[in-house]
C-alpha cells in the first residue's frame, strides 16, 4: 500500500446520501482555496503551543503510544510462533500419513502376492488326479476338513487385500486434507508477518522521535505539531484534489460521475477503491504475463489475457500486469482497477456498451472505472451504506473468501480513502452552491 493510501486509512466515516455530482471545473479554484486556508493553518498551529502544552496531561504521551505499539508487536510474535506451531504440526501428521500410505503399500503387495500363490498352490491340487488324491488324503473327512480351510483361507486374503486398499485410500484422502491446512496456515502466517513489519515500522519511528526529543513532553508536542503540519501539506497537495499522474483528480471524478450514473455505485467508494488498488492508476504492477502467469493453474488467466491483448492490437509482452501475488499462483491483475483477465471478459460487454469503446480495454482509466463499478454493484455497493460498500470491497478482492478474517484491512483501508474522497467532494459540492 503506498504511503498516501496510509495516510488516509486513519479515518473512518460512515456516509449514507444521495450522490449530487461534482464538476470537475471546481477542482482548480478548491485548490486554491485550500492552499490559503493552509497558510492560515500553519499561523494558527504556532498559536496554540502554549494552549498545547496545556493540555498535555490530557493527552496520550508519545511513552503510552510506543507501549501500545510494543503489546501489539509481542501479540503478532505469539500469534505468528503459534502458526508456526500449527504449520509443523500439520507437517508432522502430512509425514505421518505418508509413512502410513507406504507401509500400507507393502501390505498390499504383500497380500497380493500371498493371494497369487494361494491361487497357483489351489490350481496345483485342482490338476490332480482322484488316485492322487486318495493317495494324500487318509480319509474324507481329512480332505473334506482341508477343502474348508482352504476357502476360509482364501476368503481371509481377500478381505485383507479390500482392506488395505480401503484404508490407503482413507489416509490418502487425509492426508490431502492436512496439506489443504497447511496451505491456508502459510498462508496466513504470511499476513501476520507483514502486520508485524508494519507495526515495526511505527514503533521505529516514534522511538527516533522519543530520542530526538529526549523524551521531553513538550519537545514531543512540538514534533508532533511539525508532523501535522506536513500531513496537512501531503492532504492539500496530493489529496485535496490533485489524484496521481496518471488520472488527475478533474479525469478522476469525471469517470468516477459517470460510473454513478450507470451503476449507482457512490463515486467517492468507487475513488477509494481504485485508489486502494493502484493509487489511481499510478502502480499498475511491474509483471510480466509469461512470468506472472506461468503456474499451470494460470492456464485459463493466460488465454484469456491474450484474447484481451490480440482484440486490442496490443503486444502482450509490452503490456504492464500485476505480479504473482505472494498468497497465490497467478498474478496477471491489469490497468488502475485491477482486473484479472478472466474477471475483464466477464465484464467488457457491459462495459463497451456504456463507455462506447468497443473493445473496452483494461488499462483505459474510463473503462476500468466503468468495469469496477459494475463489478461493485453486482456484489451490492449500489446500497450505499458502510457495511454494504465494505462487502463489496472484500469480495473485489477476494470473491468467496471475502469473509477471512486477515483480508480485513483491505475493506478497512477502501473505507477509510473514500471518506476523505466524501469530504472533498461534499466540499466542492458547496462551493457549487456559493
Amino acid at each position: 500500500m503506498s504511503s498516501i493510501a496510509y495516510l488516509f486509512g486513519v479515518f473512518f466515516l460512515l456516509v449514507t446520501s444521495v450522490y449530487a455530482e461534482v464538476d470537475p471545473a471546481l477542482v482548480g479554484s478548491r485548490r486554491a482555496e485550500l492552499e490559503a486556508e493552509l497558510k492560515q493553518y500553519e499561523t494558527q498551529i504556532e498559536e496554540y503551543q502554549n494552549l498545547i502544552l496545556q493540555k498535555q496531561k490530557e493527552a496520550d504521551t508519545l511513552k503510552g503510544d510506543i507501549d501500545i505499539l510494543s503489546t501489539e508487536i509481542s501479540k503478532a510474535k505469539l500469534e505468528i510462533k503459534a502458526r508456526n506451531l500449527a504449520i509443523q504440526g500439520l507437517n508432522s501428521e502430512i509425514a505421518q500419513k505418508s509413512k502410513n500410505i507406504k507401509t500400507l503399500e507393502g501390505e498390499i503387495l504383500s497380500s497380493r502376492a500371498s493371494l497369487l500363490e494361494f491361487l497357483r498352490k489351489v490350481r496345483d491340487s485342482d490338476d490332480a488326479s482322484p488316485l492322487e488324491l486318495a493317495l494324500l488324503y487318509q480319509n474324507l473327512s481329512q480332505f473334506f476338513g482341508e477343502m474348508e480351510s482352504t476357502k476360509n483361507l482364501q476368503a481371509s486374503l481377500q478381505g485383507a487385500l479390500s482392506r488395505f486398499s480401503n484404508f490407503k485410500i482413507q489416509e490418502e484422502n487425509t492426508r490431502d486434507e492436512l496439506e489443504g491446512k497447511r496451505q491456508e496456515e502459510l498462508e496466513l502466517k504470511t499476513l501476520q508477518e507483514l502486520q508485524k513489519k508494519f507495526l515495526d515500522g511505527r514503533e521505529a519511528e516514534k522511538q527516533k522521535i522519543l530520542k530526538d526529543t529526549k523524551g521531553k513532553e513538550s519537545a514531543y508536542q512540538k514534533v508532533l505539531k511539525d508532523k501535522q503540519k506536513n500531513a496537512a501539506n501531503i492532504k492539500s497537495q496530493l489529496f485535496l484534489l490533485v489524484g496521481s499522474s496518471s488520472i488527475p483528480f478533474e479525469r478522476a471524478i469525471e469517470y468516477a460521475n459517470t460510473a454513478e450514473r450507470a451503476t449507482g455505485v457512490r463515486p467517492a467508494f468507487l475513488l477509494g477503491l481504485i485508489t486502494e488498488e493502484s493509487n489511481l492508476g499510478q502502480n499498475i504492477g511491474k509483471g510480466n504475463w509469461k512470468i506472472d502467469l506461468s503456474h499451470a493453474r494460470c492456464a485459463g488467466q493466460r488465454t484469456a489475457f491474450l484474447q484481451i491483448t490480440s482484440e486490442l492490437g496490443l503486444n502482450p509482452d509490452l503490456m504492464p500486469v500485476s505480479k504473482k501475488a505472494w498468497y497465490g499462483y497467478c498474478g496477471g491483475a491489469m490497468g488502475p482497477a485491477q482486473f484479472i483477465p478472466t474477471t475483464w471478459q466477464l465484464y467488457k460487454n457491459a462495459v463497451a456498451k456504456r463507455t462506447g469503446n468497443n473493445p473496452p480495454s483494461p488499462w483505459d482509466p474510463k473503462d476500468a472505472f466503468m468495469a469496477a463499478a459494475l463489478l461493485l454493484k453486482d456484489n451490492g455497493a449500489k446500497a450505499g451504506n458502510y457495511n454494504a460498500e465494505w462487502t463489496a470491497a472484500m469480495k473485489y478482492l477476494a470473491g468467496s473468501n471475502w469473509n477471512k478474517k486477515a483480508y480485513r484491512f483491505y475493506g478497512d483501508d477502501v473505507m477509510a480513502i473514500a471518506k476523505k474522497y466524501q469530504e472533498q467532494i461534499d466540499l466542492l459540492q458547496g462551493l457549487a452552491q456559493r
